[in-house]
């Protein structure tokens, strides 16, 4: 049974605190992606950063990116893949700070082209990981997903195993300045896959909402938080933890009703590599777990360069995990929609 309390999704503090990230050298990897383009919009408007290196492969979006910012002379465009450890060595000259975005997402797509994903998802992170050690990166952060705990899809199975290769190149970097941790999160709104924009243009046509499964719950941040929370992971992170933003949950049909009230819908049934319920923590992981007002902080298995427990979390019971629909924190339909209306 759903807990029956609600709770509105945090919102990012309004005074912005000094981030390690002030005044630095930044390369973000798939930096023309939705988050990408938030994380810049962030960066350059509070973090004041000495220079911020956009890396992705399509040169496309990285002119879209030079028009949305203009001249920006703290801007550096760098084509590359992140296939092709070389260049991502050439590109993470003299930088600081590591953002790590880019990836293959697609859950269906991964199905029909798995050795692809693998390729970007899997090699592509470890090149990433084996760059910023040989070049002296301070500080790296790998976004994450939910699908990567207990994964049941290849994109969530390339993506646990990168979070694997991130946490564990704290062994190899030990001797070395860099250290590196992971950021988990659910469902972004505003995302370029977010369902909102397909619910409200079927709903203008007149047309019935896809449902997949009317018991469907899902986790939702917005992308500012996203942006927000990696960036203040960047300022508390030792290495190996992977941070799990404690956020709130919604109920698909609760979605539907803030998006496009009184609309017909009709149920498709759970597509492959789909979970009814969305978890970000595993109950195999709870023995490691920490909770915080405002996050969780899984703990490396095993440390081999000096992690300490970090001081005021509380430990989780055993056999705790967090999934969408055992989450003590809910979406109204009301707050949804004042949250679309921010956003």
């Amino acid at each position: 049974m759903l807990p029956a309390r609600t709770a509105s999704c945090p919102t990012p503090r309004e005074k912005i605190k000094v981030s390690v990230l002030s005044g630095s050298s930044i390369l973000v990897t798939g930096a023309t992606g939705s988050f990408g383009k938030a994380f810049l919009n962030y960066a350059l408007t509070h973090l004041d950063p000495q220079r911020i290196v956009v890396f992705s492969r399509d040169e496309l979006k990285q002119y879209e990116v030079r028009q949305m910012f203009g001249d920006d002379p703290r801007l550096r465009f760098f084509l590359g893949d992140i296939r092709d450890k070389a260049r991502l060595e050439r590109a993470m000259h003299n930088i600081d700070y590591v953002v790590h975005a880019a990836a293959l997402k697609q859950v269906d797509t991964a199905e029909y082209n798995p050795s692809e994903f693998v390729e970007t998802n899997i090699n592509g992170s470890q090149n990433v990981i084996d760059a910023a050690i040989d070049k002296g990166v301070k500080k790296v952060v790998a976004l994450s997903t939910d699908k990567a705990s207990s994964p049941i899809n290849l994109y969530g199975a390339t993506k646990l195993v990168a979070d694997k290769l991130f946490i564990a190149g704290n062994h190899y970097a030990a001797t070395h300045p860099t250290r590196l941790a992971v950021v988990r999160y659910g469902n972004v709104m505003g995302s370029r896959g977010s369902v909102v924009p397909l619910f409200r243009k079927l709903a203008a046509e007149g047309k019935s909402l896809p449902i997949t499964d009317k018991r469907m719950t899902r986790f939702w941040i917005t992308l500012p938080q996203a942006v927000k929370f990696v960036v203040d992971s960047f300022d508390t992170m030792q290495g190996g933890e992977l941070f799990v933003p404690r956020i709130p949950s919604m109920r698909i049909l609760d979605l539907v009703e803030a998006v496009a009230p009184n609309s017909a819908t009709h149920e498709m049934g759970v597509r492959p590599g789909e979970k009814l319920h969305e978890e970000m923590i595993a109950s195999d992981d709870s023995r490691r777990t920490l909770r915080f007002p405002d996050r969780y902080v899984v703990q490396p298995v095993v440390a081999s360069w000096g992690y300490e427990t970090p001081e005021g979390g509380e430990e989780v019971a055993d056999g705790f995990n967090y999934r969408s629909d055992n989450n003590d924190l809910w979406l109204s339909v009301e707050d949804m929609r004042k949250l679309l209306e921010e956003n």
